[in-house]
C-alpha cells in the first residue's frame, strides 16, 4: 500500500505497508530497535504511563538508559517512527477487540478488583437495565412470581434491586420463605459473575419478556396524559369530536385527566402547600382564566390581606393572553403532580374518594 505521510521536510516515506524505516539520528547513524523504542515512549509522554506499567525493572532500565542519550529529536524523526510503528501494526498484527482479550490486557496493569469492576461497568447497560426494570415492576407480581423460586435465587435477586423495593417485596412474601430468603441473603458473599448472568438471562427470558406482552398500558390513560398536555383550545377541539364519535372513550379519559378545574378539590393543606411554591404572578394568571368558583376555594386558603393583594394584581393585569393563562394553570397542574410524587400532597379528584397519587 503506498504512504502518503511526508518527512518534516516534506519528503516522501514509506513504512504504512509494514516495511522498516531506516530513522536518521542526525548525525548520519540509524537507530536500532531500543532506540527507536525509546524514542516512541519519549513522543507519547504522560500517555505512555500504561505501557511502562507493563514493562520489567530490567527493560526500564535499558529504555531510560537509552532515553538519556538520545540526544536532540527532530520531528522528522518522530514522523518517520509513526509511521512505521503504524504500518507494522496494522500489516501485522491481528486484533480480536472482545471482553475476554480486553479484560486479560487490562489485568497486566490495574489489580483483579478495579479489573472486575471496569468491565461490569463495560457491560453494565444490559445488567443495568434489567435491574432497573425490575425495580419498576408492581411488588405483588415480583413477589408472585419470586416465591416459587429457590429462596438463594430469591436472595440474589433481592440484592441487586432498590432497597425499598426489595423491601417492598420481601414483606409480601410467605413468612417462612421470607425468613429463609432473609438468612440467604445475609449469609451471602461476593456473588460469582457467571451465577448473575445466569439470573438475568433468566429473568430476561421467563420473567420480563412476559410482563412486557402481558401489561400493556392502559389506552385510555395514556391518552388521558397526553389530553392533559394539550394547551386549552387543542383540548376542547379533540375532546368535542371524541365526545361526538366515541362518547364513552371521552368520558374515560375525563375521568382519568387531572386538569385545573381538579386543583379544587384539593384539601386545604394540600392546596395551602401548593399555594407556597408558586409565583404570585403566575397564580394570577392562572386565575384570570378559571372561573369564580374556583378562584373563591384559592382565595379562601390565603390570608385576606393575600388575597386581597392578588385579586388587586389580577386587575390591574388587564387583558391577557389566553396561551399565558394555559401556561400558567399547567405550571400549577405540574407543581402538584411534582409535590405529590414526594409524598408532599395527595391528590384526589373525588374529595378524597378515588385517590390519584402521581
Amino acid at each position: 500500500m503506498a504512504s502518503n505521510a511526508v518527512t518534516a521536510s516534506g519528503e516522501p516515506v514509506g513504512g504504512l505497508d509494514g516495511t522498516e524505516l531506516a530513522i536518521d539520528d542526525g548525525r548520519g547513524r540509524e537507530l536500532d530497535g531500543l532506540e527507536k523504542a525509546a524514542l516512541l515512549l519519549l513522543s507519547l509522554g504522560d500517555n505512555a504511563a500504561p505501557i511502562w506499567q507493563s514493562l520489567s525493572e530490567e527493560e526500564i532500565r535499558d529504555i531510560t538508559l537509552t532515553m538519556v542519550r538520545l540526544g536532540k529529536v527532530t520531528a522528522e524523526m518522530v514522523n518517520t517512527l509513526f509511521v512505521e510503528f503504524v504500518g507494522q501494526m496494522s500489516s501485522n498484527a491481528v486484533f480480536n477487540g472482545n471482553m475476554a482479550n480486553t479484560e486479560q490486557l487490562l489485568k497486566g496493569v490495574m489489580s483483579e478488583e478495579k479489573v472486575a469492576a471496569l468491565m461490569e461497568e463495560i457491560k453494565g447497560p444490559a445488567g443495568r437495565n434489567m435491574w432497573e426494570k425490575l425495580s419498576a415492576v408492581p411488588e405483588q407480581v415480583l413477589t408472585n412470581y419470586l416465591k416459587n423460586e429457590y429462596p438463594q435465587t430469591v436472595a440474589v435477586i433481592l440484592s441487586k434491586i432498590d432497597v425499598e423495593h426489595a423491601s417492598r417485596v420481601l414483606a409480601l412474601l410467605p413468612d417462612d420463605f421470607s425468613l429463609e430468603v432473609v438468612h440467604r441473603m445475609l449469609r451471602m458473599e461476593s456473588v460469582q459473575k457467571d451465577v448473575i448472568e445466569k439470573v438475568e438471562d433468566t429473568l430476561r427470558s421467563e420473567f420480563m419478556s412476559n410482563i412486557s406482552a402481558g401489561q400493556r398500558r392502559d389506552a385510555h390513560e395514556q391518552m388521558a396524559e397526553i389530553f392533559n398536555s394539550f394547551d386549552r383550545q387543542t383540548e376542547t377541539r379533540f375532546m368535542t369530536n371524541l365526545e361526538t364519535s366515541a362518547k364513552d372513550a371521552a368520558e374515560k379519559i375525563k375521568a382519568l385527566m387531572f386538569t385545573f378545574d381538579d386543583l379544587t378539590k384539593l384539601d386545604p393543606s394540600a392546596l395551602q402547600t401548593l399555594l407556597q411554591g408558586i409565583e404570585k404572578d403566575q397564580l394570577g394568571l392562572a386565575l384570570k382564566g378559571a372561573n369564580e368558583e374556583a378562584r373563591g376555594v384559592f382565595f379562601s386558603n390565603m390570608s385576606q390581606r393575600a388575597a386581597k393583594m392578588l385579586q388587586d394584581d389580577m386587575e390591574a393585569m388587564g387583558p391577557v393572553r389566553l396561551k399565558d393563562v394555559d401556561d400558567a394553570q399547567t405550571l400549577l397542574v405540574n407543581t402538584a403532580k411534582d409535590l405529590a410524587a414526594k409524598g408532599d400532597i395527595i391528590i384526589s379528584k373525588n374529595k378524597g374518594e378515588d385517590e390519584l397519587v402521581f
